[in-house]
């Protein structure tokens, strides 16, 4: 087997984490990695840190949004527009520049939302290069995506500062 479909997904910490920790091995490996980020607003620590690591570029949206239930009808439309589009960039960077690894994350979230389009994903997945490892996280995967997937990894919540009202930590959570 060669390139193979990652899904790191469940209820709280660890699928972005998992994702970042599998591009620093990658890039240390001496591979090209492509990390998007989907839904979230641009400004996160681990951008900043695989920023700095050779052989890592990384693609966000960095028009904040905010989240999708208080987005007016016109909003959502220019953020479908937006997470549609690089989406579609990425897929096409990843397969024109030879990546080595595509990291979609939050991908899961945009298409639960309708930010990208579900058929675009796993036509992607389907005809993807040979040889390009890829990674989705997010939340509740399709079935479809969990059955083309070769891996599916579920971080299970056990316990979450959140529940007792501690809010996310910048360079902890996010």
């Amino acid at each position: 087997m060669s390139g193979l479909i990652h899904i790191y997904c469940g209820e709280n910490k660890g699928k972005t984490t998992a994702s970042v920790g599998l591009s620093v091995r990658a890039a240390g490996a001496g591979k090209k990695v492509l990390f998007t980020q989907y839904l979230k607003r641009g400004d996160s620590a681990e951008l900043k840190s695989l920023a700095l690591i050779p052989g890592i570029k990384t693609m966000v949206c960095h028009k904040p949004y905010g989240f999708i239930w208080t987005m007016s009808a016109e909003e959502k439309a220019a953020a479908r527009a937006d997470f549609s589009g690089l989406f579609e960039e990425a897929a096409g960077l990843a397969e024109a520049e030879a990546y080595d690894l595509l990291v979609l994350d939050e991908i899961l979230g945009a298409i639960a939302c309708e930010m990208v389009p579900e058929k675009a994903v796993l036509d992607f997945l389907k005809n993807k290069p040979e040889n390009l490892e890829v990674v989705l996280t997010g939340r509740d995967p399709s079935d479809a995506l969990v059955e083309l997937a070769d891996y599916v990894t579920e971080m299970k919540k056990i316990k979450h500062p959140f529940d007792q009202g501690v809010q996310a930590r910048y360079g902890i959570e996010y």
